[in-house]
């Protein structure tokens, strides 16, 4: 179960990067309110951290949860915010998502 909560706080940390980004986009009210949503994802990706890391080693679970908002944020930046698509940097995705999953498949 600890799994499943820790690839969810994954999601929530890319949903933070990505409030970042659209507020970089945005100016008045709304900028505010996607600066807004960046602290509550911001909350819930670490509370739901700090609930995995109870039962998971707390090195796996880190990288693990790094390595979902890293491959996340990258993939959010290349389909929305219009970030180059290059051969490097699908290269190094893939072996971030590689990585991840050797990460998981080694932990008790």
């Amino acid at each position: 179960m600890n799994w499943i909560i820790l690839i969810i706080a994954g999601l929530f940390e890319v949903a933070f990067a990505s409030c970042l980004g659209k507020a970089k986009e945005t100016s008045g009210t709304e900028m505010y309110y996607w600066y807004a949503g960046f602290l509550v994802t911001m909350t819930i990706s670490m509370l739901l951290l700090i609930k995995a890391t109870q039962t998971l080693p707390i090195g796996t679970a880190y990288a693990v949860w790094t390595g979902i908002g890293a491959v996340g944020t990258a993939l959010v930046g290349i389909v929305f915010f219009k970030d180059p698509v290059t051969f490097w940097r699908i290269f190094f995705i893939s072996t971030l998502i590689g990585s991840v999953i050797g990460l998981k498949s080694v932990s008790h």
